[in-house]
């Protein structure tokens, strides 16, 4: 089976164990914005607490959070962890939506993929998953999101080397698949649950929908 195959296989396999996702939770693309920044470094059940703070205070929108002092923003995203880094990068998000969009946020993302992508790894503390996120759960556009667990998922099963870096896996997704905005949306949240629940440290290879892939049961993981 050829890499393409088996990276199209895997997608058929965990969509028909896991079913649809429905990634990312927010009622906003702002929301959805906010969020990947403040997912760094911890879970979502921290997330929604800090945007539940910033909603109870009608803060959630470019315009509010861009005047609210730094001090009261990493106050109120206390829950989400790294709270003072957190807040400095919202806010060096936000600088940089105003001083080159006027705060317009359909006008970011407007830009073409790879024009948009520049631009958001051009601000301090933005990263590529963060910034892949942003694109492709609130922009809405085609841009495959690499994090932990993708590539303990493709290591695994061979597809990757230990080396491979990001941007490496990034384009091994988008070369062998459609570029989807539904399809890499799915993809990668079902790589997120079966990393959460099969793929880990400890892995569960034989109750795994993927492990169907080992065609020598010998070559499974024991940990890593």
């Amino acid at each position: 089976m050829s890499t393409r195959e088996k990276i199209k296989r895997m997608y058929d396999l965990l969509s028909g164990a896991f079913g649809p996702q429905d990634w990312w939770p927010g009622e906003t693309p702002f929301e959805v914005m906010v969020g990947a920044v403040l997912t760094q470094n911890t879970n979502w059940t921290n997330v929604e607490k800090a945007i539940a703070n910033l909603k109870s205070r009608e803060l959630l929108t470019p315009e509010k959070l861009h005047e609210l002092p730094a001090e009261e923003l990493a106050e109120l995203i206390r829950p989400a962890g790294y709270y003072n880094i957190k807040a400095k990068r919202l806010k060096n998000l936000l600088d940089f939506l105003f001083d080159d969009f006027d705060g317009d946020l359909d006008a970011l993302f407007a830009l073409a993929v790879f024009d948009l992508r520049e631009a958001l790894l051009s601000v301090s503390g933005i990263g590529r998953e963060t910034c892949d996120s942003i694109i492709l759960y609130a922009a809405e556009k085609p841009t495959f999101v690499v994090d932990a667990y993708t590539h303990r998922v493709l290591l695994r099963h061979d597809l990757i080397d230990e080396e491979a870096d990001y941007d490496e896996i990034k384009e091994l997704f988008e070369s062998s698949l459609p570029a989807e905005v539904q399809l890499f949306n799915e993809f990668h949240a079902l790589l997120v649950r079966v990393g959460k629940v099969y793929c880990k440290k400890q892995p569960a290879c034989a109750e795994c929908p993927l492990d169907v892939l080992f065609e020598d049961k010998s070559r499974r993981p024991s940990a890593s």
